[in-house]
């Protein structure tokens, strides 16, 4: 009932406004359209009128009345004949004049061929006011209404013409999200800190007892797809309440005034619909940071300052928690995020390897699946994944299998679901010549024979020369045996030489340099780089951080942490770096080139082959070796 008083009130002031508008409009439109329309009349005193039809000056009258309505003739001075001004006939003059009983006019106007006649007032008062007033206000508010209405659908808003300033808040009743803790699977330790804030808002009674307060609001931080919406829903779900969701970008509008607005009335619903959660989703559109030397946005500073005060406004044990969402959280304003606000930051990161494995479990129980699949293999070699990213693995699979009319996914479903995330899908279409194809085939086992001959590297997967959409012409994949989460200097090194080691092998076979190592040089100058700006490990620099990483959550691109001069030292520290990687794979390749040569020939062969088949080979090759170096022993 109060809410519906609220809202009629807030109405009223808007409506008056509109009315009021309207009104001046109106009198203004219709002052102008008279002025316009109407010809400027001057009056004068019957004789007057008298003396110039006397004078000849008269074309014609128009007797109503109240007046006579009196036109003048044109070029009177040249006889009646009108003149010409710039091509154009001169207007005529009007005078008016009061009407006067004189019986005597009609002959008077009949001897100087005057003409006249009678006109009668037939105009109606009501249609003259509708059309004067009702039709131009309702006009006006047809006009208006459709283009607030248009903007409303623009701005995401009501819709209606008094609806701007009011929230468009998605709301989900009590368990209509459909998501409890059960459908999040890689997130155990983010799942202990919301589920301690379920407990609250169903049991807040023990919290009080011993004096403990409901935390008002919670960040959820991490990289995107990683689950951060998903873990906000399961929350309401979990506790069995009311669910705003909203975007941050929602609030923020070309009007000033309006996102602030906007919170009011979406803190105004969820007092009424208490307790409940209000998820805002990249809250970073709306709480950036006020300190900027470049200028500020009025509208969103309003905006993040309304959200501010309505957070310290509301009393938080009437069971309204606050969750946000964001992988921005460097630029977030500091008084946002200080305890009180977010008492709690919570980190959804990219899940571990069993993580993963969990995460594929719940996304492949709702698929028809061969008992035979593997899902520790996949987790193993999916590292860095995010659950958005496995949620996809588990439908391309399924897809494959039907492509395949198979009633069932199977494990070879779902590794090719990984190589079409990592490399896109084969390219059939794209064939490459006898040479390109041996310069490819010779780039990738000379990265799979670096990986090989080298203690600190994962074991090869799979080589392959078929292209693939995502611009890669071949590939190695490598299988990590364990899950990692630190690398020694040694492991960055030999990393470094297995990604040089395909342009080595194009010039030592070929003599010649392709574009095809274009992506691993760059990410070999990456782990270089961070290896010697980041991590300490250079003998020049020691552990000088001459870089530091902004936006982790996202690109995580690094940021000069030094002078000029300090930097092309760096640069020379790298090329360094390299210039030793590229001679250490040299070295491997040229002691090796009959493995080279042969697994080559066999790659080009079968375009690809299993990593299994690979070390097959190579133990071959390794065995010959021995058995002629001990024949040449004894002789």
């Amino acid at each position: 009932m109060n809410n519906k008083q609220d809202q009629n009130g807030s109405n009223k002031s808007p409506m008056l406004y509109f009315i009021i508008l309207s009104l001046v409009a109106t009198i203004g439109l219709n002052y102008l359209l008279s002025f316009l329309m109407s010809p400027q009349k001057k009056e004068i005193y019957y004789n007057e009128f008298i003396q110039m039809v006397e004078q000849d000056k008269v074309d014609s009258i128009e007797i109503k009345s109240d007046r006579i309505l009196i036109y003048e003739k044109n070029g009177t001075q040249n006889g009646g004949i009108p003149e010409y001004i710039d091509g154009f006939s001169e207007q005529p003059s009007m005078y008016y004049t009061g009407y006067v009983n004189d019986p005597k006019l009609s002959e008077l106007l009949n001897e100087h061929n005057v003409k006249y006649k009678r006109s009668l007032d037939e105009n109606n008062i009501f249609v003259d006011f509708f059309v004067s007033w009702i039709f131009p206000i309702l006009l006006l508010y047809l006009f208006f209404g459709l283009l607030m209405r248009s903007m409303g659908k623009k701005m995401g808003g009501s819709g209606g013409i008094m609806g701007i300033g009011q929230s468009n808040a998605k709301m989900y009743m009590e368990n209509k999200t459909g998501v409890t803790f059960a459908d999040v699977a890689g997130q155990s330790e983010a799942k202990e800190s919301l589920d301690e804030i379920v407990d609250f808002l169903h049991n807040p009674a023990k919290y009080m007892a011993i004096g403990a307060k409901q935390p008002k609001g919670a960040l959820l931080v991490g990289p995107p797809g990683t689950g951060k919406t998903l873990l906000a829903k399961a929350v309401a779900g979990e506790a069995n309440v009311p669910f705003f969701s909203i975007s941050g970008s929602d609030f923020v509008e070309m009007f000033v005034g309006v996102g602030a607005s906007r919170v009011r009335d979406l803190f105004k619903q969820a007092s009424a619909k208490a307790p409940c959660i209000i998820f805002i989703d990249e809250i970073d559109a709306i709480g950036k940071s006020r300190d900027n030397q470049y200028g500020g946005n009025d509208e969103r500073e309003q905006t993040l300052n309304q959200l501010l005060s309505e957070m310290d406004g509301f009393d938080s044990s009437k069971g309204v928690v606050i969750l946000a969402a964001t992988n921005r959280p460097e630029i977030l304003d500091k008084a946002l995020l200080r305890p009180g606000r977010f008492d709690r930051r919570i980190i959804v990161e990219k899940p571990d390897l069993k993580g993963r494995e969990d995460i594929l479990k719940v996304h492949i129980k709702n698929v028809k699946v061969s008992p035979e699949i593997d899902l520790h293999e996949i987790a193993l070699a999916t590292s860095g994944a995010v659950g958005a990213d496995l949620a996809n693995m588990v439908n391309e699979a399924a897809l494959r299998a039907v492509r395949m009319k198979r009633n069932v996914v199977i494990q070879d479903d779902l590794m090719e679901a990984v190589e079409i995330i990592i490399a896109g899908k084969e390219k059939k279409d794209r064939i490459l010549s006898d040479k390109e194809k041996r310069i490819v085939a010779y780039h990738e086992v000379g990265h799979a024979l670096a990986t090989a001959l080298q203690k600190n590297t994962d074991p090869v997967q799979k080589i392959t020369i078929v292209p693939r959409t995502m611009g890669a012409l071949g590939y190695t994949m490598q299988m990590p045996e364990e899950e990692k989460y630190l690398m020694s200097k040694d492991e960055i090194l030999d990393e470094i030489t297995v990604l040089l080691a395909g342009r080595v092998a194009e010039e030592i076979v070929f003599n010649t340099k392709t574009t095809g190592a274009a992506n691993d040089i760059e990410r070999a100058n990456d782990l270089a780089r961070a290896m010697i700006a980041q991590y300490g490990m250079s003998d020049k620099f020691g552990m000088a951080a001459l870089e530091k990483v902004q936006s982790k959550y996202l690109d995580g691109r690094n940021v000069p942490n030094c002078s000029e001069e300090t930097q092309t030292q760096l640069d020379n520290e790298i090329i360094k770096v390299l210039k030793e990687a590229h001679e250490k794979a040299e070295k491997l390749l040229t002691e090796n080139i009959e493995a080279l040569d042969r697994i080559a020939e066999f790659l080009i062969e079968r375009e690809t082959i299993t990593g299994e088949q690979f070390m097959n080979i190579l133990n071959e090759i390794r065995d010959e070796k021995n058995k002629k170096e001990d024949t040449s022993e004894e002789s």
